[in-house]
């Protein structure tokens, strides 16, 4: 394995962690908001984000983020440590989410191949102002300014908590196999792995982080550790096992005092065999975030007394030993997860659906419609054939489809930011969060989700006042909801606010000229609410940060019907709105029913079509202006033609000798006329090629099993036509 991937993967472990560690960052904070103050479990998860970010930061020399990252572990230790009852948690959460922003924005850089040069100064001073201040060192209202100080400690990973009754004290001796490339990364990764059980560790050489010269140093003397914890030995075995290259582990149960004298020793370390090192190694590295070398000293030296008292008051027991050999692995144990590029899950989609075609094409050979041919043992093997693929088709579908819990996380901010920056009291609800949908949906979805959560707190729900002068509860609500529906996805945001004013929305459509030649009253309310989804309409007088420019709606429509889905609005007038899109679970494979006209195949995907029928002459409408309609149980549906509308030549003309599909889009029922069914199959959804321009009522194209191409329609598009 090269040094290039190696350190290809660390980055790519460092950002995953980090994302992971700011995304539960921002979830504690928006979730404690309202609370007044972190209880000790948040402060302590904060204080461990920021201690992993700052240590994982500093190895992978991105000093801005480490200096950062160490500033606000500071605040949070001291919070930690003396509980100080002057804490403005407002303020606090203001600048962790902001602290946040930059080390997301940083990444983000990290992410395109492009430097880590953010100016973190004016963040770490703010930082600064705010630890003297709930210390008492200075008056909330003295501002003073701080130079920023480059992170000159070695790396910390860990901050020893106070000590309890149940710690126990070990010595752990790793070899590693002496043709191991960068064995000091991997004896970081075994330190890295204790992190989660640690009250206290150390480690010799100590500058395996920043020394790469300290990896020979391990291959020929070994790594070894010593750890404070509550865990046992079978614990810290598993734990440092998952690393690799790992040749032979000793644990040893040692006493605080052996624990201390690790520490406090000058003298060059010892190998398990009690045989004196021939070369020198740094002074171990002790793990705690205390920049008071005496008060440690007084702290460990009180760990010692405290463990001497007890030794003399019990029988001296031996040194526990665990195994000295690196256990073989049992079957069985393989780990849970593996990470996959996306590239390839896409391609296997591909390749699915692929096969998803040739299946299709071998199954509709003409060469086996030839009469007297005995298939039986053909047919056999075909329905065995279909059965696998699809239950491979499922499997690859299951792996691709993802909650939505991340997306709908990322609204909470969304939620906070901009209801703080209008002043108004506003508290989100998730429901369905654990709702999957595919991948590419997402990545689709996540901008119009933007929208309409920032349009329901600017547009959608007044200000703490107008909702006192309306006698409501001073808190606005917005409820974000997932749920499937069929074989779509349906995310609603509902808010408890003013709702969507008809008359407003009607006088900017006629000034606007949007009626054309029906009256007000001809329109339904949906019709009537569906124009606020047209470039450039708003009925906001006053532009703001977030709304009035006439953008935002059409952009929220135009995403969701590029990936086949709707959006539907409701509202009533002083109680509020709800805003749903309608999304297909995915893209990639559908069901879908054939159907001819002239020499060319369509393909309606299944859930659109609401039923096929044959239908006698008098049952058309012509109406004078040309438009047709059909009667259909004493329904009327406006027909379209699919041969006029596509210009094509040699269709069906009689009513009486095609069929006629009914389409559902929204709430809207239509019908086509085509030459006659083809029938049912699953359709592999292929993009309509770049050179043909867009055609309207297409929303892409698929291959059938006889190797023709049929196009499908789009049944939103056709209902607007």
């Amino acid at each position: 394995m090269s040094d290039d991937l190696i350190t290809e993967g660390m980055l790519d472990m460092f950002i995953f962690e980090t994302e992971q560690g700011l995304e539960n960052l921002e979830n504690i904070c928006l979730d404690s908001k309202d609370a007044g103050a972190f209880d000790e479990d948040n402060v302590n998860e904060i204080f461990r984000i920021m201690h992993t970010i700052k240590g994982a930061s500093a190895v992978m020399m991105y000093q801005n983020i480490a200096t950062l990252a160490h500033k606000l572990e500071d605040v949070f230790y001291f919070i930690r440590e003396n509980n100080p009852e002057n804490v403005p948690h407002a303020e606090l959460v203001d600048d962790v989410l902001e602290v946040s922003d930059f080390i997301t924005s940083e990444l983000e850089k990290i992410k395109d191949g492009l430097e880590s040069d953010g100016d973190s100064t004016e963040l770490i001073e703010r930082l600064t102002v705010f630890l003297d201040k709930i210390q008492g060192n200075v008056p909330s209202e003295t501002v003073v300014p701080v130079q920023e100080t480059p992170l000159q400690e070695t790396p910390h990973f860990y901050i020893a908590p106070v000590a309890s009754e149940d710690s126990r004290f070990y010595s752990i001796f790793i070899t590693y196999m002496k043709n191991l490339d960068m064995a000091n990364i991997r004896a970081y990764m075994a330190v890295n792995s204790l992190k989660g059980i640690a009250e206290d560790i150390l480690f010799t050489p100590a500058d395996i982080i920043s020394n790469p010269e300290s990896s020979n140093v391990v291959l020929e003397f070994g790594f070894r550790i010593a750890l404070q914890t509550t865990e046992g030995p079978d614990r810290i075995m598993e734990l440092v096992n998952s690393s690799a290259g790992i040749e032979n582990i000793e644990i040893n149960e040692c006493t605080a005092e052996e624990f201390l004298e690790f520490c406090a020793e000058a003298e060059a370390p010892m190998s398990s065999a009690g045989e004196v090192l021939t070369e020198p190694i740094e002074q171990p590295t002790i793990l705690i975030d205390s920049q008071k070398p005496q008060a440690v000293k007084e702290e460990m030296e009180k760990k010692a007394e405290i463990s001497l008292d007890d030794n003399n008051n019990k029988e001296e027991k031996p040194a526990k030993k665990a195994p000295a050999k690196r256990p073989a692995p049992k079957k069985g144990e393989a780990q849970s997860f593996i990470s996959v590029n996306i590239k390839k899950m896409d391609l296997l989609m591909d390749l699915i659906g692929e096969l998803v075609i040739a299946e299709a094409t071998v199954l509709q050979n003409p060469d086996l419609k030839v009469p007297g041919l005995d298939l039986s043992n053909f047919q056999k093997s075909a329905a065995q054939l279909s059965k696998i693929t699809s239950e491979l088709q499922d499997a690859i579908m299951a792996m691709r489809m993802m909650p939505l819990k991340n997306t709908f996380q990322k609204m909470n901010r969304i939620v906070y930011d901009t209801s703080k920056k209008l002043g108004k009291d506003i508290e989100l609800e998730v429901i369905g969060e654990d709702t999957e949908v595919d991948k590419n949906i997402i990545e689709h979805i996540s901008d119009p989700l933007m929208h309409l959560i920032r349009n329901s707190v600017d547009h959608g729900i007044e200000s703490n006042e107008e909702r006192a002068e309306a006698g409501k509860i001073e808190k606005g609500r917005i409820v974000l909801e997932a749920k499937n529906e069929g074989g779509q996805v349906w995310i609603s945001v509902s808010d408890n606010g003013h709702g969507l004013n008809r008359e407003s929305i009607l006088a900017k459509a006629k000034t606007n000229g949007l009626l054309g030649n029906r009256s007000e009253k001809e329109l339904t309310d949906k019709e009537v609410f569906n124009f606020i989804t047209l470039p450039g309409f708003s009925t906001k007088k006053q532009v703001t940060e977030y709304s009035g420019r006439g953008v935002g709606m059409d952009v929220v429509v135009k995403n969701i019907q590029d990936v086949g889905g709707m959006l539907d609005i409701e509202s009533v007038q002083g109680e509020g709105s709800t805003m749903t899109m309608k999304i297909p679970l995915t893209l990639a494979i559908i069901d879908g029913i054939i159907f001819s006209v002239a020499d060319t195949n369509f393909v309606s995907p299944t859930n659109s079509v609401s039923e096929f029928i044959r239908l006698s002459s008098d049952k058309l409408i012509v109406e004078p202006d040309g438009e047709e309609y059909v009667m259909i149980r004493d329904e009327y549906y406006p027909l379209i033609r699919l041969n006029k509308f596509y210009h094509l030549n040699g269709a069906v003309d009689n009513i009486e000798d095609g069929i006629v599909v009914v389409l559902t889009h929204e709430d809207k029922n239509f019908a086509v006329f085509a030459d006659k069914l083809v029938g049912e199959q699953e359709i592999v959804v292929k993009p309509i090629p770049p050179y043909i321009k867009k055609v309207n009522g297409l929303s892409g194209c698929t291959q059938l099993g006889d190797g023709s191409i049929s196009l499908i329609i789009d049944a939103g598009a056709l209902a607007r036509a």
